[in-house]
């Protein structure tokens, strides 16, 4: 992310803001985009900063808290508390925050004005001097506005969940909004723009690499109906291998007719010489029967006169034939569950497809290659959809490392590939509630998450841990 200061901020806080922006790095390897610090949409109300990102467009704004806190309670349509006492901000705000989203909704008609389509639109309420824990209600969680004390591995987290448009917005859509927010910012050069992730055009989209397997069958169709010219059709070269067996079988038709049978003169006497060999061989059919019938009588009368049991312990058969075991079930069919590949890709960005303390792990930590892959599932007749990650390592301790993470709850993971390249067919999944797996391989850990499409899901959905524990040995290529 690249940051361009255009005038001072206004609050005490704005310093942590301007520094967990900067952590983040330039170029597109952890989110990407522009950051225009003390920047004023609303003319005479400047702001912390104004994020112009690929894939959205978030407004930061700094409340200054009287004293450092360890737990704030954040409530945006309720009163703030800082470690159980109240706090107040004049005489007719609600919260501390009521001015800030105040200043945010204008802010977002603002943008919404000059760049219409400019996809999410999200707020940043950077609380201080010093939070250590901020607690929001789950309603306004699912919201667009997050308050946090800014940290790197918070403004990380508020920035992938807010900034979350399904392509990149093209440079000149970025030169464009950059302008109308800041018209005093610098012009910056298109190689910089594409640095920090935007697209050089406006529907460019990541490559994917897709499995369909009715390719193969594609080129065993066959071009020329064999009938047709049989002439032609006899050289060996001329038909594709396919259609040769079809080829030989229409040739060889006429030959019965052309051996050299004397029949007689009329046409219905031709099956008579081809039956005495058959009616010499029925003649023993009677005698032969005759005396397998005898057989059977003196067996019968043998057994009747040994007694039941001696036939009792005949009836059973004998155990020695053992059923072969049923085959394996291939990767793609586990007992009733099914998966259709929809998208898969590899690439060497880990952190930037990941979210949360994963993402954390990923910017500490460099991984060799990360594939990803996203399956339509049927599990019992029931529609699902997986996403799949396999992340790569240098060394097994790192592997192990990243999966202790990975595991923890609520500790982030991998972005799904189809929902980013809109790869989906219908409806598409949201991966809240997953049912979660993970798998270690030697350096290369597997991350697994199956939810029900529509939902809603539960981790503990016993059809989705059972199809969630079967894509653990789906492949992956990348």
């Amino acid at each position: 992310m690249r940051l361009v200061r255009l005038a001072q901020q206004p609050s005490r806080v704005a310093e942590d803001v301007r520094a967990a922006l900067a952590s983040l790095g330039r170029g597109s390897n952890v989110v990407g985009g522009v950051a225009l610090i003390g920047a004023s949409p609303v003319d005479g109300r400047p702001v912390e900063a104004v994020v112009v990102m690929p894939k959205g467009v978030l407004i930061v704004i700094g409340v200054d808290l009287p004293d450092p806190a360890l737990k704030l309670e954040a409530p945006l349509g309720g009163p703030w508390k800082a470690d159980g006492w109240p706090l107040v901000h004049g005489d007719t705000s609600i919260n501390p925050a009521t001015d800030a989203l105040s200043l945010s909704a204008a802010c977002t008609h603002k943008i919404a004005d000059v760049a219409p389509g400019a996809g999410p639109i999200g707020t940043i309420i950077a609380v201080g001097p010093y939070v250590e824990t901020v607690d929001q209600p789950a309603a306004d969680l699912a919201g667009s506005v997050r308050v946090l004390y800014p940290t790197a591995t918070t403004m990380l987290a508020a920035t992938v969940s807010l900034a979350s448009a399904p392509h990149p917005r093209s440079v000149q859509q970025a030169r464009e909004l950059i302008a109308a927010l800041a018209p005093d910012a610098p012009p910056m050069p298109e190689e910089v723009l594409l640095g920090e992730g935007f697209s050089a055009y406006s529907d460019n989209e990541p490559t994917v690499i897709r499995e369909n397997p009715l390719v193969a069958i594609a080129p065993t169709v066959p071009v020329q109906h064999p009938g047709k010219k049989p002439a032609k059709s006899a050289a060996p070269t001329a038909p594709p291998p396919p259609v040769k067996p079809v080829q030989q079988a229409v040739a060889v038709k006429p030959v019965p007719p052309a051996t050299p049978i004397p029949p007689p003169e009329s046409a219905p006497a031709e099956p008579g010489p081809k039956k005495p060999p058959q009616s010499k061989t029925v003649k023993w059919l009677p005698v032969a029967a005759i005396g397998l019938l005898i057989v059977l009588l003196v067996a019968a009368i043998s057994v009747a006169s040994s007694g039941d049991d001696t036939a009792s312990t005949q009836t059973p058969p004998p155990p020695t034939p053992a059923t072969s075991p049923p085959p394996p079930p291939s990767s793609s069919a586990v007992e009733s569950i099914q998966f259709t590949s929809r998208a898969s890709a590899a690439d060497q960005k880990c952190a930037s497809h990941a979210y949360g303390d994963v993402q954390s792990s990923l910017q500490q930590t460099s991984c060799s290659a990360v594939k990803r892959a996203s399956f339509a599932g049927s599990i019992d007749g029931r529609a699902a959809a997986v996403t799949i990650a396999v992340v790569e390592f240098p060394n097994t301790q790192q592997a192990t490392a990243f999966k202790a993470t990975a595991d923890t709850p609520g500790g982030g993971g991998i972005l799904d590939l189809a929902t980013e390249t809109n790869q989906w067919q219908g409806d598409v999944p949201v991966f809240e509630g997953a049912a979660y797996q993970s798998g270690l391989d030697g350096k290369a850990v597997r991350l697994v998450q199956v939810v029900w499409v529509p939902g809603p899901s539960t981790p503990d959905d016993p059809g989705l841990v059972r199809g969630a524990k079967a894509a653990l040995e789906l492949p992956v290529n990348g």
